[in-house]
């Protein structure tokens, strides 16, 4: 049984190990898992900070509004998560990218800017964008084969407007144009009524959904001009950055130290399964390509808080069983039993949180939500499954006298060393 817990404990130690170098090197020629594909915000790397006016001379709050949520959601759909987008005066937009290079490509990725409208081959104005109600990728099944679509759904004015567009174009081709370029053209196949449409071609379904989105954009009760585009450096700069690393070395050291000393073993078996979840959270946020900025790291270091929090809370449930002459899987058994509850609903809570800011916020606010919904998820894992596999293992190999788990009076006790 000792010889099945040391190989068991030592397979954790391996783990560990593994882990680390994974975060460092990463696998294959992408570097998957590593610390190297972490993309920086622009508060820690720099990016493109772009401004955008409105061409109309007093555009409402709502007009505005309306016009940042229809930027936010394109930077969103470009996993631009971190993007922050923000009213500067009246009439005026401030865009900041983190992670872009180049300003012209930020604009291009973020997509046009100005107004929608359906043309015929002529060149003549048939309706705007401001009468499409909808667009979306979709697919539709023809003779037994998946086609991808791009329907279209109007309002009651476009529906009339783009009825009678069809009904004189019919076999001639429509222009969809986005400023002056021409972002579909398809053929009319016969009157469309009923205020919904498709649009046909063989579209790949990042290519309908990118036209889909172009044509949802498009709605804007005016054109939005860039009026500047700017390269920004990172606002931390290399010295500040690395200034903060090593402050979270020295946190993290420190933490480590004090579980050491003040729950020996139970100390011990938490620093591994911290070292762990400090991987796997890593190595996650390389794989799911999160933008980390200032938001981001605070909610990896309040959830490395929690994780530390969820361990006091089950040794010190352990170290009450002890201290009432309990055996020792009985007290650990019944420690991380006792403790489940507080752990699971105070873990819950913040992440049902984290959750909502997802869901209601932008920018930033997204980008805080997702590391601190990672970062909750990982600690609870550690903390509820690595640290109870690394006890249970140091116990089966024989060390079970409660001194070297915090526990002060007679150590020789029976019960507590079974």
């Amino acid at each position: 049984m000792k010889v099945k817990n040391f190989f068991s404990f030592l397979f954790v130690i391996c783990i560990t190990v593994g882990i680390s170098f994974l975060i460092y090197y990463g696998v294959g020629s992408k570097n998957l898992f590593s610390i190297k594909n972490i993309k920086q915000g622009l508060d820690l790397r720099g990016g493109v900070s772009i401004i955008y006016q409105a061409d109309k001379k007093d555009p409402t709050v709502d007009e505005i509004n309306s016009a940042k949520s229809l930027i936010q959601g394109r930077l969103d759909r470009k996993n631009f998560t971190e993007a922050e987008v923000a009213s500067q005066g009246t009439n005026r937009i401030r865009v900041d990218i983190p992670g872009v290079d180049n300003a012209e490509e930020a604009v291009s990725e973020i997509g046009k800017t100005a107004q929608l409208t359906f043309r015929d081959e002529q060149g003549n104005v048939l309706l705007n964008g401001v009468e499409v109600k909808n667009a979306s990728k979709q697919l539709t099944q023809e003779n037994g084969q998946t086609n991808i679509v791009v329907a279209l759904e109007f309002t009651s004015e476009g529906q009339k407007l783009f009825e009678k567009a069809t009904e004189k174009n019919i076999g001639k081709r429509i222009l969809i144009c986005l400023d002056n370029d021409i972002i579909s053209m398809p053929t009319v196949q016969q009157k469309i009524t009923g205020g919904n449409a498709t649009i046909t071609g063989n579209f790949t379904s990042q290519e309908a959904e990118d036209l889909a989105a172009l044509i949802r954009a498009g709605s804007l009760p005016f054109n939005l001009n860039v009026i500047s585009l700017e390269n920004v450096g990172a606002k931390l700069g290399a010295d500040a950055l690395n200034s903060s690393l090593i402050a979270g070395i020295i946190g993290t050291v420190l933490v480590i130290l004090f579980m050491l000393i003040s729950y020996r073993i139970l100390g011990f078996a938490a620093d591994i399964a911290l070292i762990i979840y400090i991987g796997l959270v890593l190595s996650f946020l390389s794989l799911f390509g999160i933008t980390l900025t200032l938001p981001g790291i605070a909610g990896i270091i309040l959830s490395i808080g929690m994780a530390v929090d969820a361990n006091v809370i089950i040794f010190e449930r352990i170290k009450e069983e002890l201290n009432n002459k309990k055996s020792m899987r009985a007290s650990i058994k019944a420690g991380f039993s006792k403790a489940f509850s507080a752990i699971f609903d105070g873990n819950i809570t913040t992440l049902l949180a984290a959750v909502v800011l997802y869901c209601f916020g932008s920018g930033p606010i997204k980008g805080f939500s997702q590391t601190l919904s990672l970062g909750i998820i990982v600690s609870m894992f550690t903390a509820l499954v690595i640290t109870r596999l690394i006890i249970n293992n140091i116990v089966g190999m024989g060390l079970n006298n409660p001194i070297f788990f915090g526990v002060k009076g007679d150590s020789s006790n029976e019960n507590n060393r079974k």
